[in-house]
């Protein structure tokens, strides 16, 4: 028989036992002075008191004012949804100003965003003088839109025009009423390319170069692999995109009141808006309920859009 010899003052630990787990250390939760809770309070509460006093504010007196008329001088008087009901029958100049707005969004989202999108997309190859031209491609957008509307007066000018001079044409660019809508969306657009170019710049900066060369390694050509693998990544970007287009083209009013004060064709929602509360006749009801009518429109896109692209991912 073999026998096992402890020396004294030494114990041995059985096979089963087990080591004592080691002690975690206690991360010590750092609690909130007075000061730090001051300064939280202001950074958040100034901003939304800012926000709350010129956004939504202006915005529940509007839609509050549409349901009155108001001259701005005696007190308002109810008088429920008439203000709508003349915008949408008697007053002439509503419906060519829906549709020329919507011409313009239009144009702003299926040839002015595309453009910016080959743009950035050509620009993120690094190919040569890239830098240059992103500067040249940004340069309007830190213009404002009266600056470009003035710009482009210099160019359709009949007289002394770029485009009259250099064709020997005598087009009255922006005085004809069936072509200056179109010369009035090329200068918009020329500034709206420029600013959607560096927001796809700036997303594609982000995406992964391994997900573009595993496609090329699967045999996917260039434009499959953009179609494929870069452009669904894009989707915060193209979100804001949307936002900004469709702003854009609602918003739409600096460049019409610099060319003719946005009338003989170049009529816009803004401008009848401006006309109502700030013309002679001073009817800010009616000019509210036009400014309604103009946030319902641009919500609908907005939410339909947001509604759908969520729809899509909650079912993935």
């Amino acid at each position: 028989m073999s026998s096992t010899v402890s020396s004294p003052g030494r114990t041995r630990p059985g096979r089963g036992a087990g080591r004592a787990p080691a002690a975690r250390p206690v991360r010590k939760v750092r609690r909130l002075t007075v000061v730090d809770r001051v300064v939280l309070a202001v950074m958040a509460g100034v901003p939304a008191l800012l926000v709350a006093a010129l956004i939504w504010g202006p915005s529940i007196a509007s839609i509050v004012l549409s349901f009155t008329t108001w001259n701005g001088v005696t007190p308002p008087r109810f008088i429920g949804t008439r203000n709508y009901e003349q915008i949408t029958t008697i007053y002439p100049p509503f419906w060519p100003a829906v549709s020329h707005n919507v011409i313009w969004l239009l144009f702003l989202l299926l040839i002015a965003t595309p453009l910016g999108l080959l743009l950035a997309v050509m620009l993120d190859k690094q190919i040569r003088f890239t830098r240059v031209y992103q500067s040249v491609f940004y340069l309007p957008v830190v213009l404002s839109l009266a600056l470009v509307g003035f710009i482009w007066q210099l160019i359709y000018s009949q007289d002394q025009g770029l485009i009259n001079q250099l064709t020997g044409a005598d087009v009255n660019w922006l005085g004809d009423s069936s072509i200056n809508l179109p010369a009035v969306l090329v200068a918009a657009g020329w500034r709206h390319v420029g600013y959607i170019m560096v927001l796809y710049l700036a997303g594609l900066k982000g995406v992964d170069t391994e997900m573009k060369e595993a496609a090329a390694l699967d045999g996917a050509t260039e434009t499959q692999t953009f179609f494929r693998v870069v452009f669904p990544t894009l989707k915060p970007i193209n979100i804001v995109v949307l936002v900004v287009t469709v702003i854009e083209g609602l918003r739409a009013f600096d460049i019409v009141y610099i060319v003719n004060k946005g009338t003989n064709g170049l009529e816009l929602l803004s401008v009848l808006i401006t006309n109502n509360i700030l013309g002679e006749a001073s009817r800010i009801g009616f000019g509210s309920a036009l400014a309604v009518i103009l946030l319902v429109i641009s919500l609908a896109f907005i939410v339909t859009y947001l509604y759908q692209n969520f729809r899509k991912e909650d079912a993935r």
